[in-house]
């Protein structure tokens, strides 16, 4: 194991571990132990590009998610949710895309309203989701719905939840529409892409030792800091000249409880 990369390391792994479920680790630089998979088809729900298994989580995300599915389901126009990328069966660093989604705590969540579900195993590698943006995502487009609110403030309310990702357009329109209570909006934070997809991350689950909560979001609803990302897209700041690509980590970066994670049946 020690001459190869974490995500060599993790990236093959076809099913989860024979362990207690257990997030270790913070969302970029940990592992899941014991992961759940997410049934590939549910009454609200779909996974979609089965074949990156990446439909795994901690058992709090699958019930987020099926839940969060149902209310989907509520809104006009919406038979649930297709489901994107949660976790690789153990979690770890990927091969390929994402950096965090490590844990078994991050999910992401299709903008496209399903009509059906029951969509083939081919029709999933094959059909795309739709973006909400514009202007490079100062704005949301004409796919942008009331719907796609509802369901991203139903997510936030969530206590489980700690953030939701999504262009910053979309943030200043929320936070635009939002005529009553804006605390939901908190958790609603602007970062760059997310206009496909908005990705949902929840708190480590009360009492799991090792599992690493990334501090809280700022006080406040978050709007302002939308409207300042809204404007460096608009009128770019210079590049950080200080800015340095990311290394890859090896098992020795991840916590100590991965190497049991990989080594488990």
């Amino acid at each position: 194991m020690s001459g190869k990369l974490a995500k060599q390391l993790f990236g093959v792994a076809q099913d989860g571990s024979q362990q207690s479920s257990a997030a270790y680790g913070g969302y970029a630089k940990g592992c899941l132990a014991g992961g759940v998979e997410l049934a590939e088809t549910g009454p609200t729900w779909q996974a979609m590009r089965l074949s990156r298994n990446r439909n795994w989580g901690h058992p709090e995300l699958i019930d987020f998610v099926q839940k969060l599915s149902g209310f989907a389901a509520t809104q006009p126009g919406w038979k649930g949710l297709y489901v994107g990328d949660l976790s690789q069966p153990r979690g770890g660093p990927m091969l390929s895309g994402h950096r965090s989604h490590q844990n078994g705590l991050d999910a992401d969540i299709w903008m496209l309203a399903p009509k059906r579900l029951n969509l083939s195993a081919s029709e999933r590698e094959n059909i795309s989701s739709i973006s909400l943006r514009r202007a490079n995502g100062a704005y949301t487009n004409d796919n942008y719905t009331q719907q796609h609110m509802e369901i991203m403030k139903a997510a936030a309310k969530d206590p489980r939840v700690s953030r939701i990702f999504v262009f910053p357009g979309a943030k200043v329109q929320m936070c635009n529409a939002e005529k009553g209570d804006k605390s939901w909006l908190r958790k609603v934070r602007p970062w760059w892409g997310h206009h496909y997809h908005f990705h949902v991350r929840l708190n480590c689950p009360k009492g799991m030792r090792g599992c690493v909560n990334q501090a809280g979001p700022p006080a406040g609803d978050g709007c302002a800091d939308a409207q300042t990302w809204v404007d460096n897209i608009l009128n770019p700041p210079p590049p950080d000249p200080n800015a340095k690509p990311r290394r890859e980590y090896t098992l020795a970066d991840l916590p100590n409880q991965c190497v049991g994670v990989l080594q488990s049946r």
